[in-house]
């Protein structure tokens, strides 16, 4: 593993990040695709294609989390089959074996999704640009507008089914309570003080899950330090070493847990992919209200 220095202090560099500088360094490599996975919540007032269009990383390509789904689900973002992710891959001029670079408009929201739906399927070598698209700009590099025309490549799937839990799974888990939950969403919306801003969903949490907002997981659309994200772990009551399943809305921001959880070396945590949507919106499920369940981080 690559080390660098900070603040004066020796670190170990996170293999799956990618500084802007050395992405710029890198440009037109044609291994290389630049993923824009920027998504936002309509509360966000944003428009990701709009703002893709009017500035990107040069040579990027635009990813659609609200397209690349399974067509015959009434879930958002439900994941689609290896054949329909793998053709979205292709027709954006990524392959599996490529080094892919991934990225969105705020620099820790959505393109951690993105980052685990092409490790879910097969690509191994998988970057987010550290920062994201604010970091890039920061940093006073190009960028470009306009559509993207990327030259089609075959993506070979590899699924990976283990990455991900079923609502039948996540009832084993709340039942046998063996893995840790980790819910990303605010700890209002947790706690059932904040209405679900979909129709028809229940407020609350899965029963025995721990609140752990993806906000706190970075500071200014950067992934905090392992301590401090040990820390956030610990103050959730989830150990970042254990068995952990992610969710949250409709699973977009649980993968910024899933990201932190890998940045500390746990490679192996699941995601609920139907999250809170599916949970809540299931008659017979049950939910909690009340407390994040937060305990004191160790001096």
């Amino acid at each position: 593993m690559t080390r660098i220095l900070h603040r004066g202090r020796i670190m170990e560099a996170n293999p799956h990040l990618i500084t802007a500088k050395e992405l710029a360094d890198r440009l037109g490599s044609p291994d290389l695709p630049i993923v824009d996975a920027s998504w936002h919540l309509p509360a966000q007032g944003r428009d990701a294609k709009a703002e893709f269009a009017a500035a990107h990383v040069p040579g990027a390509v635009f990813f659609d989390h609200d397209a690349v789904v399974d067509p015959g689900s009434t879930l958002p973002h439900a994941l689609p089959s290896p054949e329909g992710f793998a053709a979205a891959a292709g027709a954006l001029g990524v392959a599996e074996t490529d080094k892919i670079v991934v990225y969105d408009g705020l620099g820790l929201f959505s393109a951690p999704r993105a980052w685990w739906l092409f490790r879910t399927f097969g690509a191994r070598r998988v970057r987010l640009l550290d920062g994201g698209f604010p970091a890039w700009r920061a940093a006073g590099l190009p960028t470009e507008s306009g559509s993207a025309h990327p030259l089609p490549k075959t993506f070979h799937p590899t699924f990976d089914a283990d990455a991900v839990v079923t609502l039948a799974e996540m009832r084993q888990h709340v039942e046998t309570g063996d893995v840790a939950v980790a819910d990303a969403r605010s700890a209002e919306r947790f706690e059932g003080s904040a209405p679900e801003p979909r129709a028809g969903v229940r407020s609350g949490h899965i029963p025995g899950a721990r609140s752990l907002p993806f906000t706190v997981l970075g500071r200014e659309g950067r992934l905090k330090t392992p301590a401090e994200l040990r820390a956030e772990f610990e103050r959730a009551g989830i150990d970042p070493a254990a068995p952990v399943v992610t969710s949250c809305g409709s699973g977009i921001t649980a993968a910024v847990i899933n990201f932190a959880l890998a940045s500390l070396g746990n490679t192996e945590a699941r995601l609920y992919d139907g999250s809170w949507t599916e949970w809540g919106s299931a008659a017979d499920t049950p939910v909690e209200t009340g407390g994040a369940r937060q305990v004191a981080a160790k001096p």
